[in-house]
C-alpha cells in the first residue's frame, strides 16, 4: 500500500480577481486521486490521506508520483497552478517506510518556480515477500524534485545520475528494463568492423585535492590518449574537445573503457595522480542520442575506492556511428546552480550515502528595518498594527544542493526567535560546498525583501584528513613536508556551532526609494552593512571597546559637500540605527582642501578626529588568538619570501642567496617552535568544531616544521625550494581561515552630507587586543595603517579611489581597555557642541527669518538643541562653560591650497522683449545665479597679490562683448540655456568678469597657511542655508551661524581609556510637542565629539625616485600612451613630467617633498610609514586623461639623516581594475629633519632641466656602455591602418633613451624586407638585468602629405636571451659559410612545382626520440617501421620523422638562430576594447654586448656579418605531403574524402583530382609547397575545409638547421642513397683539419657496416665533419592541422617535409619519391575436391548421424564477395565430394608479405541457421599445392579433430589470367590446374564448428 498525506501548501499565486480554490491531484502510474478543494485560500491546509493499492507488487526503483495543484472551477475545466514530481527510490530500497517531503517547490508548465511550495508525507507498506537490493540505493538522485530542476530536466543530459562503472555497481531488477533496451539498441548494429568516432569534451573540474596544483586531464580510449592544457588551481576550467576515430567491431568497442585521469603536472613523482574515473563506451552508447551531456564525474583513488572523493570533473561524451548526427550541446540556464547530485556519475565501488544536514536556527538579533514609514502607513491602512520600531517580518531561507527550506515567519520583530530545526536530506560526498543562508523580510503587499546573505562553507567545517599529506623524500628530491599523523586523526564530518553568523547586505538608508545596492543583500558582491546574527544559542556576551583615530584623509578626487566618517561593528555605531545606544561613532564634518597639485584632503592639522564604539559580543578570543598567531607566522614567511624572490630575480651571488634562504627557514622554524596556538581547556563558548580545527592546525604546523627542517638539511638547489615555500605560505593562509568567526567586521563609511559614498570592510581580528601573547594581537592593533576606501558594488573595480585614510584602530574587551593607554598618542579631548543660527531680515540679524532651522541645532541644522538640556554621560562632568569656537575644518575658502586663483562674478542684465537692456534685480551673481558681490567689493586676501584688473571673458561661446543670451521661464530667475547670438525675444543676458591673483612666495612649511580669523564674534556666513560658509561677511550673505562648545572630563578615570565611558546622547529638546517624527532616527543622536590633539609635529623630507615603468596599457590608437604619474603622500602630491608615445617610459626623476608635517611619534612612523601612492595616467590633448593603473610604494624611513642606508629601486606592480597592468621601478625615503634644518640632508640630485631632478647616483642603476645590434630583416602580414594598406614602412628601435630608424621599404608588396639589414645602437644600459629597459619596436608607415602614423609596435622586455660575448664565434662559422652559399643576384620569387615519380625505397621512417608519451601518432610510425625490415637490416640512410613541428624540437631552438618573429600590436581598438590586436610580424634579431668606456680600445667585431641578400631570392621549394593523421570526418559515414590544396602568395595548386575516398588517415604521397589546406571532396555540394597548417618558409630557409644542403647520413655514389656531387674542403683521404681540430675516418665509421654503395673516403670524411657541426639531417615533420571552426585547437596532423635550392637552374638532386607503393592485382584459385571425417551433428529419420555439408569462403576484408560450393546432402560417414573452384581477385604488396584468407564448411539446415563445421590454416608460400589438411573444432575449451579437407591452391598474376583461363565453380573452362609459384605467405582457414547460432565475425575478427 502506498499512502500520500497531502498536508498543506504555501504561497500560492493570486488570481487576477480573488483567490484560487486549490485542489490537489496525485498520480501514481495510471491511477489518479484527488483531495477536496479549499475555498479562496493562498495557504490551504488539506491534511488528507490518499491511498494507492499496489496489489502485492513492490515499488520499482524508478517509481515516482506526480503532484498537481489546480484551481477548482464549478463550471468548466480546473485551471493549472503548479506541479512537482517526487521520486520514490528511497521507499523502494527499503531504507525508510515514510518519506517526509517538506517545502517542495511547485513549478509551472515550463519548469519555472512559481514561488509556492507544498508539504507531503509519503508512506509505504511493502509486500510480505519484499527483499530490497542494497546496491540500488547507491544511485545519485535527489529525493525531492526541488527547485523545479529534478529528474525531468536532467533527462536530456543522459538520464538519471548514477553509477557508470559497470555491472557491479548496478542492481538487477532495477536495470532489467535498461538492459533489454540496451540489447535492442546494440542489436541494430551489424556485427562487423565499423567506423565510430568518440568525442569527449572536458569542461571543468572542481574541488581537486592538494595545494598549489597544476592539473592536467588525460583521457584514454581504445589505446589512444589525449591530454588537456595545464591549468592552475583546484577549480580549473578547460573546455577542450577530443576526437577518437576507431574502426572495430561494435561489441569490442562497447567493452572498451573511457579512462579519465587527473594529474598534478607540478609534481613529477609517482603519486602525481590526483583522481581517476572509468566508464564503458557502451554505457555512453546506450544513453539517449548516444551521449552523456554535461555530467559530473566523481574522481576517486583507483587503488582505494573507499577513500572518498578526490574531486569532480564535468564532461560531455558522444559516441557517433556511421550516419549518426551528434546532438547539439546546450548549456542549461541553471547549469551553474547547486543541484549537482542529480547530475553526477559515480565510479564503481564509490557510493553516495544519504545524510541529513541538520541546521538548528535559534534566533536573530538586530534585524534592520526594510520598510520605510510610508509603507508602514500603508500597512496600517490595510489593518496592520502601528509599530514603528520593528518594521520587519523576518524568516530564514536555507539552500543546499538544489533544496530549499524556510523557517516560520515572525511578524514585526527585529529580534526573532525561531528555535527550529531545518533538515536537508542530501547525499555525501557532495559536490556542493556551501549552504546559503538568506534572511528575508516577508511582505504581503510587495515581494519579500532580502535583508542579508551568508554562506556556510562545508569544506571549512569538515575535513577528510587529506589536507595533511604524507610525502617521503626521494632521491634527488626535496620533500615538501612529512606528516606524523594519519588521516583518521584529523578528518571529521561537517559540524558547526552553535555560533553567531554575520550577515552583510546593502547600506541602510531607510528610504522609500529603490535600493541601488539590493544585490548585496543576496550575497552578490561584498556586503557593506553588518546587520544580523543568526544560528545562535543563548551564550554569554561581553563588552568590547573600539577606538579609531583618523590621522589623515587624502587623495579625494573632488571637493563636494563636507565629509564625515563613521565606524561601526555590527549595528553598533550606525548613526541611522536607533536600536543601539547613541555612540560617538562619527567624526566631525570637514570640507576638502586642494593640495596644490591634483587631489584634495581634509585639513585636520593637529586635531585628529576620534570615534568610539562600544559593542557586545560573545568572547571567541580562543579562536581569534589562534588566527592571529598563524597570520603572524604567515606574514613573516611572506615578507621573507618576497626578499628571496627578489634575490633570485636580481641574480645575487650564491652566498647572498643562501644567506637570505637560511634566514627564511630559520625564522620559520623558530616561529613554528615558539608560537603555539592557545589551549582550549577552560575557555567559554567551545564547540566540537573548535577541537577539530585545533587538531588540524597543530598537525599541519607540525608537518610544515618537519618539512622545513628536512629542507634545511637536504636541499641541493636553493632556487628549487621556492615552490614548496610558496605552498607552505598558501597552506598557512588557509589554516588562518576561521569558520566560526562571530565577531563582525569593522566597517568605515565615508559620508558626504547624509549620503554614504564609500566604505572599507576589515576583519575585526586585525585590530583585536589579546592578553595571550604579543603575536596573538591583531596585525594592525593600535597601529596606524593606510586604507583605501571603495565604492559599493564598484563596477570599475577600484579604478577610482574615493579617499585614502590613515587610521589607528584598537579593539579589545572592556576589561582590558586600560591597556589602550599604552597604544594611544596625543591628548584626547571631549566636547559637547551646538550651533547658534541667525538670518538677516531687513538688514538685521535675528531668528525671525530662519526657515526650516532652529535657533540652536546640531551641525546639520535639522536637530533642535538647547544648552540647558545637555547632560554629560555617566562618569563624565563639565570642565568649562560654553564658549564660541569656530570649526576651522568647515571654514575653507575656494582658493584654499591653490597657488593661482581666479575670482569671478557674472554681470546680469534684463529687458522686455525688444526693449533696451537694464541692470537686473540681482546685478551680480555666481555661475549658479546666486547673489554675489560687486567686483569692486572684492578684496585681495592676505598673502595674495592681484595679477591683473577685472576683465571680460570672451574666450567662450559669447558675442564680441562677452554676453550670452537666454529666455527666463518663470518661476526660474535665470535661463536654463544660453546662446551667443542676440534675438529679439531674449530677455536675459550675462557676461563673466574675472580677475586672477597669485599667492605670495613663502617657505613651503605647514600644510595650511594661517589666515585671518574672520568675524571677532565667531560667526561664519553664507548666502543661503547650506554647507558653504566663509569667515568674513559679504553683502550677499543672508545666513550666519557660530559654534558653541563645552569641554567634558572624566570623573574618576585617567588616561585615554576614559573615552570608552562615552555612551548615550547628550540631550535634545524634548519640549517640541508638535514633532511627530523621531528626529534622532533620521539624523542621528546628539553625541559628543572626541578629538586627539598633538602638541607638536615633526618635519620630514621625502624623496620619491621614479625611474621607469614597463608594459603599460596602450590607451591611444597609435598603439602607445603618453604616460605621467601623480605621486601622493599624505596631503601632498606632485606630478612627473609627461612623456610622449611610449609604453615603457623612463622618467629618471626625483620628486622632492621638502617639509612634510606629520604628527605622532617618529618611532611609530618608522614602524608603519605612510604609503607613497602613484597613479599613472595617459595624457590626452582632447578629453579627460585616462587612468593607466595605480602602484603603492612604502618608503624607507630614516630617523637620522646620517644613517648609512640607501633605498633600492624595486619593481612594484601597477594595478588597474584588480588586474596587473604593468610595473614601475620605484624607491622612496622619508628622512626626519632635525631642528637645525637641512644641514644633514642628502645633497640634491643633479637637474636634467628646470625643476626636474634626476635619480641620484647610488640609487640609479649602474650602467655600462652597451652595443645593440639589430638585424632588421623584414615585415610580414601587416594589416591595414585606417583603411589603407601598409605600403612604405620603416622601423624605429628605441632602447634606453636612444633611437635609430631603418631605411624605408619602398614597396611592401614587391619586397617586404628592409634594404639595409643591420642597425647599430650605442646605449647606456644597466648592468643588472632586472633594471634593463625594454627594446621598443615601432613600425611607421610613410604616407602622402608627410603623415607618418605608427601602425604597430612591439615591446621586448627581456634582453637576456640576446646577450652574447662578441669575441666568441657561435656555431664555428656556420652562419658565414651558409651565407656564402646563399649569395646570389637579385630577382623575384620563382617556385617550380615538381611531381615526377622517383625511387620508392627512399621513403623510409625511423622513430623519433622526442615522441610524446601522451600523443597518439606513435602507432602510425610503428606500423610503417614494420614494413621496412630488409631496408633497415642493410644499414641504409633513414629519414627522421618528428612528431611535432621543427620549431618545437628543442635541439633546433625554434629555428630562430638567424632571426626571430615578433608580433606587432596596435593599441585600443575602434570599439573601445582595451585588448591590443596583432597587426603584423617583424622578422629580425638582436645582439647585445658590452663596449669599453675607453675610446682607445678597438670595438669588438660585429655579430651580424656576411648576411644573405635581403632582396627576393629565386628559389625552388619542394613540399612533400606524405600523409595526414586523424582528420575530422565531414561526411555522414564518419569519414571524409580528403585532397590537398596548396597556396603560396598568388600561386595556388588544387589537387582535387587526386582525392582519396572514405578515409580519415590518408596517405597522399604528393610533393607540393606551403600553406597546406586539407579539403573534403563533395561531388554535389561545396567542398568543406577539413583543416589547414601554415609553414613559415623563411625560418628553415634562413636557419643553419635547415636541410637545404641535404646532409645525408652516408656518402653514396650509387644505390638508393646516391648523393649529389658537392665540393668539399681540401683534405687527404684519411684525415681532415677543420676549425682547429683534426678528424679521421675511423672516428665515424669504426662500428658501421661498409657496403658497396659508399663513395671515396675523402667525401665521406667531409660529410661526417659537416654532420658534426649541428646542421640538421634530412627531416620530416608533422604540422598541426587546425579546424577552421576552432582556430586554436589542433585536431589532427599532417606529415610533410621540404627541401630548398637557391635557384631553379642550379643542379639539384632528384626529389625523393614519396608516392605510396601501389599493390599489384592477383587471382587466387582454390579448388575444393573432397571432405572426409567431418563431424556429424544431426540425426536422420532413422536416427543415424548425418550432415548436409557445403563450403563457404572469402578473403579477409572482402566479406561481401563470399563464395560457396553446392551442398553434399545426407553424408552419413562425413565424406563429401565437391570438385568446386573458388576464384578471388585481390591486390597485394610484395613488401607486406601477408594476406589472410578464410574458408568455412557449413552444415546446411533448411529450417534453422546453418552450423559451422571446422577451421584450418595453411602456409601457401609453396603454391601451387594440393593435399589433405586436418580441421579442428573446439569442444569444452580444447581443440579436437573435426574433419579433413582436400584442396588445390594456386595464385595467378594479372598478366597470366587471359593466357590461362579458369571458370568459377564447375563452369567452363575447367583447366589450367598449374601455375608458377609466388614468394608470398597466405593463410587458409577452414571452419568446421558445429555451434548453432554462433556468430562468424566474432570468431574470425577480420
Amino acid at each position: 500500500m502506498l499512502r500520500v498525506k497531502v498536508e498543506s501548501a504555501k504561497g500560492l499565486p493570486k488570481k487576477k480577481v480573488g483567490h484560487p480554490d486549490p485542489i490537489v491531484s496525485v498520480i501514481f502510474k495510471d491511477e489518479k486521486q484527488k483531495t477536496k478543494s479549499i475555498d479562496s485560500e493562498l495557504n490551504p491546509v488539506w491534511n488528507e490521506v490518499l491511498e494507492f493499492d499496489l496489489k502485492g507488487v513492490a515499488l520499482d526503483y524508478s517509481a515516482y508520483i506526480d503532484v498537481i495543484v489546480k484551481d477548482y472551477e464549478t463550471i468548466g475545466k480546473n485551471k493549472f497552478i503548479g506541479s512537482t514530481k517526487i521520486a520514490l527510490k528511497d521507499l523502494a530500497s527499503g531504507q525508510m517506510r515514510s518519506l517526509p517531503s517538506k517545502n517542495v517547490p511547485l513549478v509551472n508548465e515550463s519548469g519555472q518556480g512559481i514561488g509556492a511550495s507544498i508539504d507531503l508525507v509519503i508512506g509505504y507498506d511493502p509486500p510480505a515477500n519484499f527483499a530490497p537490493n542494497p546496491n540500488d540505493s547507491n544511485e545519485g538522485d535527489s529525493t525531492v524534485d526541488a527547485g523545479g530542476g529534478g529528474g525531468d530536466e536532467t533527462q536530456p543530459d543522459g538520464g538519471q545520475g548514477g553509477s557508470a562503472g559497470g555491472p557491479s555497481s548496478h542492481g538487477q531488477s532495477v536495470n532489467l528494463r535498461q538492459k533489454i533496451a540496451r540489447s535492442q539498441n546494440r542489436h541494430r548494429l551489424v556485427n562487423k568492423p565499423q567506423d565510430f568516432q568518440i568525442r569527449i569534451r572536458i569542461i571543468e573540474a572542481r574541488q581537486l585535492s592538494g595545494n598549489n596544483v597544476k592539473p592536467v586531464v588525460k583521457v584514454s580510449v581504445c589505446d589512444q590518449t589525449h591530454r588537456t592544457r595545464i591549468k592552475r588551481g583546484n577549480n580549473p576550467f578547460f573546455d577542450e574537445m577530443f576526437f577518437y576515430n576507431v574502426h572495430v567491431l561494435p561489441l569490442d568497442l562497447f567493452d572498451n573503457h573511457i579512462s579519465f585521469r587527473v594529474y598534478n603536472s607540478y609534481s613529477l613523482r609517482a603519486d602525481s595522480l590526483m583522481g581517476e574515473f572509468k566508464l564503458d563506451v557502451g554505457y555512453v552508447y546506450d544513453e539517449p542520442a548516444h551521449c552523456v551531456l554535461r555530467k559530473w564525474l566523481l574522481l576517486n583513488d583507483p587503488d582505494d575506492s573507499s577513500s572518498g572523493s578526490k574531486g569532480y570533473l564535468k564532461v560531455s561524451l558522444f559516441v557517433v556511428g556511421a550516419g549518426d548526427e551528434p546532438p547539439e550541446e546546450k548549456r542549461d540556464s541553471n547549469d551553474d546552480q547547486d543541484d549537482i547530485e542529480s547530475n553526477l556519475l559515480l565510479p564503481a565501488g564509490v557510493t553516495l550515502r544519504w545524510a541529513t544536514l541538520s541546521l538548528k536556527v535559534f534566533r536573530a538579533e538586530d534585524v534592520p528595518q526594510m520598510d520605510d514609514a510610508f509603507v508602514q502607513t500603508m500597512k496600517e491602512i490595510f489593518g496592520g498594527d502601528e509599530n514603528k520600531k520593528n518594521l520587519v517580518d523576518p524568516f530564514l531561507e536555507a539552500r543546499f544542493a538544489g533544496l530549499k527550506l524556510c523557517t516560520k515567519i515572525i511578524e514585526k520583530n527585529a529580534n526573532p526567535e525561531w528555535n527550529q530545526v531545518l533538515n536537508l536530506q542530501v547525499k555525501f560526498p557532495s559536490m556542493c560546498e556551501r549552504v546559503k543562508l538568506t534572511v528575508f523580510d516577508w511582505d504581503r503587499i510587495t515581494g519579500n525583501d532580502a535583508i542579508g546573505t551568508t554562506y556556510l562553507n562545508l569544506s571549512k567545517i569538515a575535513s577528510s584528513g587529506g589536507e595533511i599529506e604524507e610525502e617521503h623524500p626521494e632521491s634527488g628530491e626535496i620533500p615538501s613536508y612529512e606528516a606524523n599523523t594519519g588521516q583518521s586523526e584529523v578528518g571529521f564530518l561537517p559540524v558547526f556551532g552553535p555560533c553567531y553568523v554575520n550577515l552583510y547586505g546593502s547600506p541602510r538608508e531607510f528610504s522609500g526609494l529603490p535600493d541601488p545596492y539590493e544585490d548585496l543583500n543576496y550575497g552578490k558582491g561584498e556586503g557593506v552593512a553588518d546587520d544580523i546574527l543568526v544560528v545562535q544559542k543563548y551564550q554569554r556576551r561581553r563588552k568590547y571597546s573600539l577606538c579609531a583615530v583618523f590621522h589623515s584623509a587624502s587623495m579625494i578626487q573632488e571637493p563636494g559637500e563636507p565629509i564625515q566618517f563613521e565606524v561601526s561593528i555590527g549595528n553598533y555605531g550606525n548613526k541611522l540605527d536607533t536600536t543601539c545606544k547613541p555612540l560617538a561613532s562619527t567624526t566631525q564634518y570637514s570640507c576638502a582642501v586642494f593640495d596644490g597639485n591634483h587631489y584634495y584632503y581634509l585639513p585636520w592639522a593637529d586635531t585628529k578626529p576620534v570615534v568610539v564604539v562600544l559593542s557586545f559580543w560573545e568572547d571567541i578570543s580562543h579562536r581569534l588568538d589562534a588566527v592571529n598567531i598563524i597570520l603572524y607566522i604567515t606574514h613573516r614567511l611572506q615578507s621573507n619570501l618576497e626578499l628571496f624572490k627578489t634575490a633570485i630575480l636580481a641574480k645575487v651571488s650564491d652566498d647572498q642567496l643562501v644567506e637570505v634562504w637560511l634566514k627564511l627557514l630559520n625564522q620559520l622554524i623558530e616561529d613554528l617552535e615558539s608560537l603555539m596556538t592557545p589551549e582550549l581547556e577552560g575557555r567559554s563558548n567551545l564547540t566540537s568544531l573548535d577541537f577539530q580545527i585545533k587538531k588540524l592546525r597543530d598537525s599541519t604546523l607540525k608537518t610544515i616544521k618537519t618539512g622545513a627542517k628536512c629542507m634545511l638539511e637536504e636541499a641541493r638547489e636553493i632556487a628549487d625550494t621556492l615552490p614548496d615555500l610558496e605552498s607552505w605560505a598558501e597552506k598557512l593562509q588557509q589554516l588562518a581561515d576561521e569558520p566560526q568567526n562571530s565577531m563582525p567586521d569593522v566597517i568605515i563609511w565615508m559620508l558626504r552630507g547624509d549620503k554614504r559614498v564609500a566604505y572599507s570592510r576589515m576583519p575585526a581580528h586585525q585590530f583585536l587586543y589579546s592578553t595571550y601573547s604579543e603575536q596573538a594581537c591583531g596585525q594592525h592593533c593600535g597601529k596606524t595603517e593606510t586604507v583605501f576606501l571603495k565604492y559599493p558594488m564598484d563596477k570599475n573595480k577600484g579604478l577610482k579611489v574615493p579617499v585614502q585614510i590613515r587610521v589607528n584602530i584598537w579593539l579589545g574587551l572592556s576589561a582590558h581597555e586600560k591597556k589602550f593607554n599604552s597604544f594611544s598618542e596625543g591628548t584626547f579631548s571631549v566636547f559637547a557642541e551646538l550651533y547658534e543660527n541667525q538670518a538677516e531680515v531687513f538688514g538685521k540679524w535675528g531668528t525671525t527669518g530662519l526657515v526650516g532651522r532652529y535657533k540652536f541645532s546640531d551641525v546639520t541644522g535639522k536637530l533642535k538643541l538647547k544648552q540647558e538640556h545637555f547632560m554629560p554621560q555617566r562618569g563624565w562632568e563639565w570642565e568649562d562653560d560654553w564658549f564660541v569656537d569656530p570649526e576651522k575644518a568647515l571654514l575653507t575658502e575656494a582658493d584654499a591650497g591653490h597657488t593661482d586663483f581666479m575670482d569671478e562674478v557674472f554681470q546680469n542684465e534684463t529687458r522686455f522683449p525688444g526693449r533696451e537692456w537694464k541692470e537686473a534685480s540681482e546685478p551680480f551673481t555666481d555661475v549658479n545665479g546666486e547673489k554675489s558681490r560687486n567686483p569692486g567689493e572684492f578684496e585681495c586676501p592676505t598673502g595674495w597679490t592681484w595679477e591683473d584688473e577685472w576683465s571680460v571673458d570672451d574666450n567662450r561661446a559669447v558675442d564680441d562683448q562677452g554676453w550670452e543670451y537666454g529666455v527666463t521661464i518663470p518661476p526660474a530667475d535665470q535661463p536654463k540655456s544660453w546662446v551667443s547670438a542676440e534675438k529679439v525675444y531674449h530677455v536675459h543676458r550675462r557676461r563673466r568678469l574675472f580677475r586672477p591673483r597669485k599667492r605670495e612666495a613663502h617657505p613651503a612649511a605647514g600644510p595650511v597657511q594661517k589666515r585671518d580669523q574672520g568675524d571677532p564674534e565667531g560667526w561664519e556666513f553664507s548666502s543661503l542655508i547650506g554647507w558653504k560658509f566663509h569667515r568674513k561677511e559679504r553683502s550677499s550673505d543672508t545666513f550666519r551661524r557660530r559654534r558653541w562648545r563645552r569641554k567634558m572630563g572624566p570623573e574618576d578615570r585617567l588616561g585615554a581609556s576614559a573615552i570608552f565611558q562615552l555612551e548615550g546622547a547628550l540631550g535634545v529638546d524634548t519640549e517640541d510637542k508638535d514633532s511627530k517624527s523621531d528626529a534622532t532616527k533620521l539624523f542621528g543622536a546628539n553625541t559628543p565629539t572626541v578629538s586627539c590633539c598633538f602638541d607638536k609635529s615633526h618635519l620630514y623630507h621625502l624623496r620619491v625616485y621614479v625611474y621607469q615603468a614597463q608594459n603599460l596599457a596602450s590607451m591611444d590608437k597609435d598603439s602607445f600612451s603618453d604616460p605621467y604619474a601623480h605621486v601622493s603622500f599624505l596631503h601632498f602630491s606632485k606630478t612627473t613630467e609627461k612623456l610622449k608615445a611610449t609604453l615603457n617610459p623612463t622618467w629618471d626623476q626625483t620628486l622632492i617633498f621638502s617639509d612634510v608635517e606629520i604628527y605622532g611619534d617618529p618611532k611609530n612612523i618608522a614602524q608603519c610609514p605612510p604609503d607613497v601612492v602613484l597613479e599613472f595616467y595617459d595624457h590626452d590633448q582632447v578629453g579627460k586623461d585616462e587612468l593607466l593603473g595605480r602602484s603603492v610604494c612604502t618608503p624607507m624611513v630614516k630617523l637620522n639623516a646620517s644613517m648609512d642606508q640607501t633605498p633600492r629601486l624595486l619593481w612594484y606592480p601597477i594595478v588597474q581594475k584588480g588586474q596587473k597592468a604593468g610595473e614601475a621601478l620605484l624607491a622612496a625615503e622619508l628622512i626626519l629633519k632635525d631642528k637645525s634644518g637641512e644641514s644633514d640632508l642628502p645633497l640634491l640630485p643633479s637637474k636634467r632641466s628646470e625643476n626636474i631632478y634626476m635619480v641620484p647616483q647610488g640609487i640609479r642603476p649602474v650602467v655600462q656602455l652597451t652595443a645593440v645590434e639589430i638585424l632588421v630583416w623584414g615585415l610580414r602580414n601587416m594589416k591595414s591602418y585606417q583603411l589603407a594598406s601598409i605600403s612604405s614602412p620603416s622601423l624605429v628601435v628605441e632602447c634606453g633613451g636612444e633611437r635609430v630608424e631603418s631605411v624605408v621599404i619602398k614597396n611592401m608588396k614587391k619586397c617586404p624586407n628592409f634594404p639595409g639589414s643591420v642597425l647599430f645602437l650605442k646605449v647606456l644600459l644597466p648592468k643588472e638585468e632586472m633594471y634593463t629597459p625594454p627594446i621598443v619596436l615601432k613600425v611607421i608607415d610613410h604616407r602622402p602629405f608627410g603623415r607618418t602614423p605608427v601602425v604597430g609596435q612591439c615591446t621586448i622586455t627581456s634582453l637576456e636571451q640576446f646577450r652574447c660575448d662578441p669575441y666568441v664565434i657561435t656555431a664555428e662559422g656556420a652562419m658565414s659559410n651558409k651565407m656564402t652559399l646563399m649569395a646570389s643576384p637579385s630577382g623575384h620569387l620563382a617556385i617550380n612545382m615538381e611531381t615526377r615519380p622517383l625511387l620508392e625505397t627512399q621513403f623510409m621512417y625511423s622513430m623519433s626520440s622526442a615522441v610524446n608519451k601522451m600523443a597518439s601518432p606513435t602507432s602510425h610510425f610503428l606500423v610503417e617501421k614494420q614494413k621496412c625490415g630488409p631496408y633497415l637490416k642493410k644499414g641504409y640512410d633513414m629519414l627522421q620523422v618528428f612528431d611535432c613541428e621543427l620549431e618545437d624540437v628543442p635541439e633546433f631552438k625554434g629555428l630562430t638562430d638567424f632571426c626571430c618573429t615578433f608580433k606587432l600590436l596596435r593599441g585600443k581598438n575602434d570599439n573601445g576594447d582595451d585588448d591590443p590586436s596583432v597587426v603584423g610580424e617583424f622578422k629580425g634579431s638582436f645582439k647585445v654586448y658590452p663596449l669599453s668606456d675607453d675610446p682607445g680600445v678597438s670595438p669588438p667585431p660585429r655579430q651580424f656579418r656576411e648576411l644573405p641578400e635581403s632582396r627576393p631570392q629565386e628559389c625552388l621549394v619542394r613540399i612533400y605531403v606524405v600523409q595526414a593523421i586523424d582528420l575530422q570526418p565531414k561526411d555522414n559515414n564518419g569519414r571524409c574524402d580528403p585532397y590537398i590544396k596548396i597556396s603560396l602568395g598568388k600561386n595556388t595548386i588544387d589537387d582535387r583530382d587526386h582525392y582519396l575516398p572514405n578515409t580519415t588517415t590518408p596517405v597522399f604521397g604528393r610533393m607540393f609547397e606551403t600553406t597546406i589546406s586539407v579539403y573534403d571532396y563533395d561531388m554535389l555540394t561545396r567542398d568543406e575545409k577539413v583543416g589547414e597548417t601554415v609553414i613559415d618558409l623563411e625560418k628553415p630557409f634562413l636557419s643553419r638547421y635547415n636541410s637545404y644542403c641535404g646532409l645525408p647520413q652516408t656518402y653514396c655514389i650509387s644505390g638508393i642513397n646516391k648523393a649529389c656531387p658537392n665540393p668539399g674542403p681540401k683534405t687527404t683521404a684519411t684525415s681532415l683539419a677543420f676549425n682547429g681540430r683534426e678528424y679521421t675516418l675511423d672516428e665515424f665509421e669504426n662500428t658501421k657496416e661498409i657496403h658497396e654503395h659508399l663513395g671515396p673516403p675523402r667525401e665521406r670524411l667531409c660529410l661526417h665533419v659537416l654532420r658534426n657541426r649541428d646542421w640538421s639531417p634530412n627531416t620530416w615533420r608533422p604540422g598541426p592541422s587546425t579546424a577552421p571552426s576552432s582556430p586554436t585547437s589542433p585536431r589532427e596532423s599532417s606529415r610533410c617535409g621540404w627541401m630548398f635550392s637557391r635557384k631553379a637552374s642550379d643542379p639539384l638532386d632528384p626529389p625523393f619519391d614519396v608516392t605510396p607503393r601501389k599493390p599489384k592485382k592477383y587471382f587466387l584459385r582454390a579448388v575444393v575436391w573432397n571432405t572426409t571425417d567431418v563431424t556429424l551433428d544431426e540425426a536422420s529419420i532413422t536416427g543415424e548421424h548425418m550432415s548436409d555439408i557445403y563450403v563457404k569462403g572469402w578473403m579477409a576484408g572482402m566479406e561481401d564477395e563470399k563464395q560457396k560450393t553446392d551442398v553434399h546432402y545426407r553424408s552419413l560417414d562425413g565424406d563429401g565430394n565437391f570438385n568446386w573452384r573458388f576464384i578471388f581477385e585481390f591486390e597485394y604488396l610484395p613488401a607486406e608479405q601477408l594476406w589472410p584468407r578464410v574458408e568455412k564448411i557449413w552444415d546446411n539446415d533448411k529450417f534453422s541457421l546453418d552450423d559451422y563445421l571446422g577451421t584450418l590454416e595453411v602456409d601457401l608460400r609453396t603454391c601451387p599445392v594440393r593435399g589433405w589438411w586436418p580441421c579442428s573444432i573446439e569442444q569444452d575449451g580444447e581443440r579436437v579433430l573435426g574433419g579433413k579437407v582436400e584442396m588445390t591452391l594456386e595464385i595467378v598474376g594479372e598478366a597470366e589470367v587471359d593466357e590461362k583461363p579458369a571458370g568459377k565453380g564447375r563452369d567452363d573452362p575447367n583447366m589450367n590446374p598449374k601455375t608458377g609459384s609466388l614468394p608470398m605467405l597466405l593463410f587458409l582457414g577452414i571452419l568446421l564448428y558445429s555451434l548453432p547460432n554462433y556468430i562468424a565475425m566474432k570468431l574470425v575478427k577480420p
